[in-house]
């Protein structure tokens, strides 16, 4: 008299079984009607009378109780797959049958079967109020019920039956479809919306069906060619994802799921059913395995479901392209580096299974010289070619992004990523277009450690490594070591203290004075960078002028040094010190500035100074860095008036050609070779410099002078002046006056 195999929300019809009339049917084509009567004999009435009755192709199924407490038994076990109830009134109590009407819709809330109520005892149950109260279709005494009126009130029943369990099943419908949608729509991947697909179609007709979505590849993934991909599955066909249709195990599948997109239109067969979603540009098949025909109704329902769907189907393709574009490089279909930082964070945090991993940086070196030599599109075939092979080498060892235009990066196993292997990619030349181009490459390295690491860390990391290796003049490569960071932390809170202390104008000038070697008059002074510390000491010119150049901060500053070195020069004219050079050192990124010149001009002019008690001091690795600017610049300087010395002149590897188009007025004799004179022992090099100097008509002065002896033997030489302890040491500028007046007497 039960069963487990209804489902609440699904109408069963089911046969009659020979050998037993109270099992519950189990295929299609009856109407269930529940005979509720404590008397046999009505059992058997009703069940001759409607025996053969057929009503809309169907036949009735006869299930008997005798109580109203079996009845609400069964009734919560079958639910709406019962159409009609012929429910006695009085049984077990007088008003057992209106007990079993009230609970039944209720509590149970089972609103479609229909109830025809009968009793033999009217008086129990008056019919207006029972009408009234009650969702019932109709209530007769059991004398009335004669075949006729029996028959006429159950096609009446079965009718409305019908009617209500359409208009129910239809609001369920709609209630999954907007449900369904709105689970979607949270989708942003195309894979989990189109599993969703799956997934909600099966739920909406109430089963549990494997399937599949499929599109064309050239719409929706980031491939090229146009075959049909599997981009979400449930139940059996899972393992499919992201793979080609033509890879499926099943022919008929590949063939329906063609037919669909090339028809676009849904495809119904008795076993399968294949769906047509589509949305302006972007359309997809749905194959569901179900096993059976899908009705009218549920034919409806998916007809509303697609047409929203459809809608979700373009914005997670569309947000899918635009992930794409946030993500991957559209060049090399790479991870880029929003997304490479996002891997390094996954390998980052994963602590069991990174001891021998390794993030390589991989720097194409002078990539620039083949855009600017042969065009963006051979250096873009350059790229593409570097990717291939890095593919090839690597497959699914290694996981590979591009992190900059001509930069690539690599995470993987040590085994596979470390120098020699990546070295050997580039000994073979790279195919670009109609050119095939030798490449070379520098590369950064980083072993991850046992400690949880972010991404945008590892990185970083590895760009150190990479810019350690590019500096390198022996080897092409470097591993990251942490006094490397602990060296640009330096740097950076180094460049950040001058910044500061210079705004704060906390940065001094000194000033050297200079000597002529024969009289050992004063004839002027060089201008010195002084930064003093808080605990009372400077912080030396080696380390903080190549800083201050590196930043690029040395513009502004050696802007300020000339002003205030003309500034002071206006003053030692005022207190009778006239006729006084000033030499002041000028660096590669001052000549670089576009408005050097005029900005010397114009600093010169407005201090009113004589142009040619100003000497630009620059050393020979400045002129043999961008020679070309350095001479145009001081060319116009020259012809404004003012002077020009090269500074530590013999320490570099100046060009003759380059010193001849300068135009110097003076070469210094750098210290180191000023140290070399002694007693009784020969200075080649400086007697060289001195006598270059002499034939190219420039005067000569040496620096370091600390000794009678330098002195004596410079002036032997033909040496002209000269700066150095022997003479004065550098000096704040009151000491400067001081020490002018105090040389006076």
């Amino acid at each position: 008299m039960s069963s487990n195999n209804y489902d609440n929300d699904e109408l069963i019809f089911l046969p009659e079984e020979t050998n037993n009339e109270q099992a519950i049917p189990r295929t299609l084509g009856v109407w269930n009607i529940l005979v509720v009567d404590d008397d046999e004999e009505i059992h058997s009435v009703t069940r001759l009378a409607l025996s053969d009755l057929i009503v809309a192709d169907r036949s009735l199924h006869f299930i008997h109780v005798h109580s109203g407490t079996e009845a609400l038994e069964l009734i919560a076990e079958m639910r709406s797959s019962i159409a009609i109830i012929l429910l006695d009134v009085v049984m077990e109590s007088d008003d057992a049958g209106l007990i079993v009407a009230r609970k039944m819709r209720e509590e149970l809330k089972i609103l479609e079967p229909r109830i025809i109520l009968r009793t033999g005892q009217p008086g129990y149950a008056p019919e207006e109020q029972v009408i009234k109260d009650y969702d019932i279709n109709d209530y007769k005494t059991k004398t009335e019920l004669t075949r006729s009126k029996l028959v006429t009130t159950i096609i009446a029943s079965i009718r409305s039956y019908q009617q209500i369990l359409s208009i129910n099943q239809s609001r369920l419908g709609l209630q999954k479809i907007i449900a369904s949608a709105a689970n979607l729509m949270e989708e942003h991947s195309v894979k989990n919306f189109c599993e969703g697909v799956v997934t909600q179609i099966s739920s909406l007709i109430g089963l549990e069906a494997g399937g599949i979505v499929c599109a064309k590849a050239g719409s929706v993934l980031d491939m090229e060619d146009d075959d049909i991909y599997v981009l979400g599955a449930a139940g059996e066909f899972a393992e499919y994802i992201n793979k080609k249709l033509e890879n499926l195990h099943s022919s008929k599948i590949v063939k329906y799921v063609n037919s669909c997109l090339l028809l676009k239109e849904h495809i119904f067969e008795p076993d399968f059913t294949v769906l047509y979603l589509h949305s302006s540009d972007y359309e997809a098949a749905v194959f569901l395995q179900i096993g059976h025909t899908i009705s009218d109704i549920d034919k409806q329902l998916l007809e509303v479901f697609l047409s929203s769907v459809s809608v979700g189907y373009e914005n997670v393709n569309l947000f899918h392209q635009l992930r794409t574009a946030a993500f991957r490089d559209w060049l090399t279909k790479l991870p880029n580096r929003s997304e490479f930082i996002n891997m390094l964070d996954d390998v980052g945090k994963a602590h069991l299974q990174k001891k021998d991993l390794v993030v390589a940086l991989i720097d194409i070196n002078h990539f620039a010289d083949i855009n600017d030599g042969l065009g963006q599109d051979a250096g873009n075939d350059i790229l593409l070619a570097v990717t291939k092979r890095l593919e090839e080498t690597f497959a699914d060892k290694v996981k590979l992004g591009r992190i900059g235009s001509d930069v690539f990066g690599l995470i993987g196993p040590e085994y596979y990523i470390n120098p020699e292997i990546i070295e050997q990619l580039f000994i073979a030349p790279f195919k670009a277009g109609e050119h095939t181009l030798p490449l070379a490459a520098s590369f950064g390295f980083c072993r991850l450690t046992s400690k949880s690491q972010t991404g945008i860390n590892l990185l970083k990391q590895s760009n150190i490594a990479l810019n350690r290796a590019k500096k390198n003049l022996k080897i092409n490569f470097e591993y990251y070591a942490p006094e490397m960071e602990q060296q640009t932390t330096w740097r950076l809170d180094m460049i950040r203290q001058l910044t500061h202390d210079f705004q704060q104008r906390k940065l001094q000038l000194w000033y050297q004075p200079q000597v002529d070697l024969v009289t050992e008059q004063i004839i002027g002074m060089e201008a010195l960078l002084r930064w003093p510390t808080s605990d009372g000491g400077f912080v030396s010119p080696a380390v903080f002028v190549p800083l201050a150049e590196y930043s690029g901060l040395i513009i502004e500053i050696g802007s300020w040094v000339l002003a205030e070195s003309c500034q002071k020069l206006a003053a030692l004219n005022e207190q009778g010190f006239q006729g006084l050079r000033m030499a002041v050192n000028v660096s590669m990124p001052q000549f670089r500035d576009p408005n050097f010149v005029e900005s010397v001009k114009t600093i010169i002019t407005e201090h009113n100074i004589e142009p040619d008690r100003i000497e630009l001091e620059i050393t020979e690795s400045v002129v043999m860095d961008e020679p070309q600017i350095v001479v145009e610049a001081l060319q116009e300087l020259k012809g404004f008036g003012v002077k020009v010395a090269i500074d530590d002149f013999g320490t570099g590897f100046s060009s003759m050609s380059y010193l001849q188009k300068l135009p110097l007025d003076r070469l210094k004799v750098d210290r180191s070779f000023v140290n070399e004179i002694s007693p009784g022992k020969s200075a080649f090099i400086v007697e060289t410099i001195v006598t270059l100097g002499n034939k190219l008509g420039l005067s000569t002065i040496a620096e370091g002078v600390e000794k009678r002896e330098q002195a004596s033997y410079m002036l032997k030489l033909g040496c002209d002046e000269a700066q150095g302890y022997l003479f004065a040491k550098p000096m704040p500028f009151d000491q400067l006056l001081d020490f002018l007046r105090e040389h006076e007497k």
